[in-house]
Formats: structure tokens, sequence, C-alpha cells
């Protein structure tokens, strides 16, 4: 999709996952804009316009630290869900909210709908580049994404970190380096046996090494093996 965006030089490229309930996008550049930046770009708009609902975006725990950067510089506030579309849907019933969604490109506007739905989501934002004449590069600018690390570490068992003080110990560690200006999300999945272990950070060797550093202890003293290692 990219290439033909650079190929035909057209303004955007529109991908819909198999049952169309997720979105993304890439710029006139064939650059891709992610979930994230979507809500980011939609949310803005809305609080330009006073319609997002007590000027609160609902996102998840996966959402990059960017977007709440963005919303609070816009004049507005991100409220995180644990990740699944249907934990977005029941904290934005909860408390009133009508904009949510995932870093995945699964959007929730509950003005014109009470699911995901990636043509509708689409049409938002080509509406947004309708009217401001704005290119979607140029939209995109509104959120900058901190870098990110996510790896996968498959283990034997579930084990609560806590109760295994060399693990937790370094994770505290983590938390304490990055202070606000990152943060340490580590779940596990909820499919397959695996430790997700997330950090985000403004200097990326830094989450790098930090990221490295839990990856070492969760081998060492729970036998797991990070994916992609022999």
């Amino acid at each position: 999709m990219a290439k033909a965006v650079r190929e035909y030089r057209a303004d955007v490229g529109i991908a819909l996952d198999g049952d169309a309930d997720r979105v993304i996008f890439v710029d006139e550049h064939g650059a891709e804009v992610d979930g994230d930046h979507i809500m980011a770009i939609c949310a803005s708009d809305m609080l330009k316009n006073g319609t997002l609902a007590h000027k609160t975006l609902v996102a998840t725990v996966m959402s990059n630290m960017g977007l709440d950067i963005a919303l609070r510089d816009a004049g507005g506030k991100v409220i995180k869900a644990a990740v699944g579309d249907r934990y977005v849907i029941e904290e934005m019933l909860r408390g009133g909210y009508n904009f949510g969604g995932e870093q995945s490109g699964h959007m929730i506007f509950f003005d014109y709908n009470s699911t995901g739905d990636g043509t509708l989501s689409a049409l938002q934002l080509l509406a947004i580049m309708q009217r401001t004449g704005k290119p979607l590069s140029e939209l995109a600018k509104v959120m900058t994404a901190l870098p990110q690390i996510l790896c996968n570490v498959r283990v034997k068992k579930r084990i609560d970190l806590a109760t295994v003080p060399e693990i937790d110990q370094v994770i505290k560690g983590c938390e304490d380096t990055l202070g606000n200006s990152g943060r340490v999300l580590i779940r596990y999945s909820g499919t397959e046996p695996l430790l997700r272990i997330m950090l985000e950070g403004e200097s990326l060797s830094l989450i790098e090494q930090l990221v490295a550093n839990i990856v070492d202890a969760v081998e060492k003293h729970m036998g797991g093996v990070k994916e992609g290692s022999k």
C-alpha cells in the first residue's frame, strides 16, 4: 500500500484488517500513521470543536506516552484501559466518554457507532484532512512518539513477578531510572505462555539497556527464553 501511494502520488493510503474494525494509514510519503497518531489527530480536532466528551480520550496501556503529551498540550487528557476494545468500550460507558481506541487502529466513535468500525474511522480522518486542507504528514505532527521497545519472553508458567525478589528489584530499579520521563509495562499474554515486556523513554539506548536487564533477570530466575533467542 505504501509503495502504491508513492507510485500513484496519492494523498493517503488506508488499510483495513479482515473484518474492517481496525484501520491504519500511510501519509502521502508512504509513512505509516498508526492508531495512536490517528487518535491524537481526531481527539485534538474534537477538543478544538468542543465535541470530545469530558475532554477525555480513552486509550489502552499499550498506547505511547506521546499520545498523553499530545492530548495534554491540546487541553485534554488520556485515561488508560486494559488491552482490548471491550475494555475501552467498558471505560467509555462507565465515564460517559465518546471517543476511544487502541494503538492497533481499533477506534470507537460513540457519537456514530457503538463498536469499532475502520471505515467510519477512516471517514473521520479524511474529513479532518478535507476541512483543514492539511496533508496527513502535517496532521500527524500533533504527536511525537517516544521510543518504545516491546519484547516477549517465553516462560514455563505464570508467576507473580512481585514474589520473585530478584526480578521485582530489577523492575523497580528501571522504574526509578525512568521516573516521569518513561514507563515500564510488564504483563502476561492472554493467549500464550509469554511475558510481554514494554518500556518507553526519551533515550532509546537507555531503554534498550533496561529491557535487557529485565530480560536477563527473567531468564535467570524464571527459566524464560526471549523470543528469537536460541
